[in-house]
């Protein structure tokens, strides 16, 4: 099997407990574009879906890639680890990616949810791997004239106070230490294991995530549906819930200090830029970085990268391939592929997707 130095990734729709994805639509060329329970394009995942009542859908979140008629990614990490992936980053992740990408666009806003940290993983849910995520937000829908996140407690609930609302699904009671914290466009900030969170309705963006789908979710009902209960607590109890949750005090302005990313230059010249987003200043988990493409930037690798075309359109090269590149395209160039370059005359903007440093 010949492994491509540029491989072009396919949209991987998959199934979520909320709705969302009419953008998606679009973008997947569909006729009559519509909101429905596949509100999430996980893009090179090598991570399995985790959705109650679809357990037979065991392949459900690995993408597929247009090498050999629809391999599995995993397959092709699996095939070639050193072309696809680099010997160091085989032999700490073995034939995964070691971290997870998304397009999410949702319809309304997502349940209150929390996520573990490496430790709290390790402790109770035998990985690795918490889930400690990073978001950008790409656009924002036109009915949405005020759009937010809720991240962190603004006004920390007592324990067992908050444990009672939860149990009577006392919404007003979920949400009163929550305050609505502004997003827009370009804005990125860290999301750590152990935050309580929620994305709030309209927003289409890149979530990159560490490798897992663990969650929490407090709100059992979100746009009609209502939660199984082994999808509420991870199949646990509310305490379990609970004992994930940080009950630190953050007020908007230290959430906007704390958690938002001030983007960091790495490279300017020739009209071209690369700006880091995630790195080791907010984890170790994963890295991205924001590019500007004038003419011609040559990207330097240590590992292999996704490049997801943020605006414009240009041309992608890796050893002797060269592949157009238009607005949403999302590309996977492997370990072994050689002088990288983005090309484009009239600008293009992109974000570059990389693993964790081994």
């Amino acid at each position: 099997m010949k492994i491509p130095d540029i491989i072009r990734l396919p949209s991987n729709r998959v199934w979520r407990t909320y709705p969302g994805g009419k953008f998606l639509d679009v973008l997947d060329g569909k006729q009559t574009a519509s909101d429905d329970h596949f509100p999430e394009d996980w893009i090179a995942s090598t991570t399995r879906a985790v959705n109650k009542g679809r357990e037979h859908l065991t392949d459900e979140g690995i993408s597929r890639v247009a090498v050999e008629d629809g391999k599995k990614i995993t397959e092709l990490f699996a095939y070639a680890p050193q072309k696809m992936l680099g010997e160091k980053h085989f032999s700490r992740f073995g034939a995964n990616s070691g971290f997870l990408l998304k397009f999410l666009d949702s319809q309304i806003r997502l349940h209150i949810q929390c996520h573990p940290t490496v430790e709290f993983a390790e402790k109770y849910l035998n990985s690795s791997s918490g889930k400690t995520e990073g978001y950008y937000i790409l656009k924002i829908r036109d009915e949405v004239l005020e759009p937010y996140i809720y991240l962190g407690f603004q006004e920390p609930p007592g324990y067992n106070a908050y444990k009672k609302a939860i149990c009577q699904q006392d919404q007003k009671s979920i949400l009163a230490p929550f305050q609505k914290i502004p997003v827009k466009p370009g804005d990125a900030f860290i999301v750590p294991g152990g935050l309580p969170h929620a994305i709030g309705e309209g927003i289409f963006m890149v979530e990159i995530m560490e490798p897992t789908d663990f969650a929490v979710r407090i709100e059992f009902e979100r746009g009609g549906y209502i939660l199984p209960e082994a999808s509420r607590f991870m199949g646990r109890d509310v305490d379990f819930a609970l004992s994930m949750f940080d009950f630190t005090a953050y007020t908007p302005e230290k959430i906007k200090e704390k958690f938002f990313i001030k983007p960091q230059t790495e490279y300017s010249g020739s009209g071209s830029i690369i700006d880091s987003i995630f790195d080791t200043r907010s984890t170790a988990c994963f890295r991205v970085k924001h590019c500007t493409v004038k003419n011609t930037l040559c990207l330097e690798k240590n590992s292999f990268l996704i490049v997801i075309i943020l605006s414009g359109s240009g041309k992608i090269q890796a050893g002797a391939e060269t592949l157009e590149a238009k607005i949403y395209d999302k590309f996977f160039i492997p370990f072994g592929s050689a002088n990288v370059r983005l090309l484009s005359e009239t600008g293009m903007e992109c974000l570059c997707a990389l693993p964790p440093e081994v």
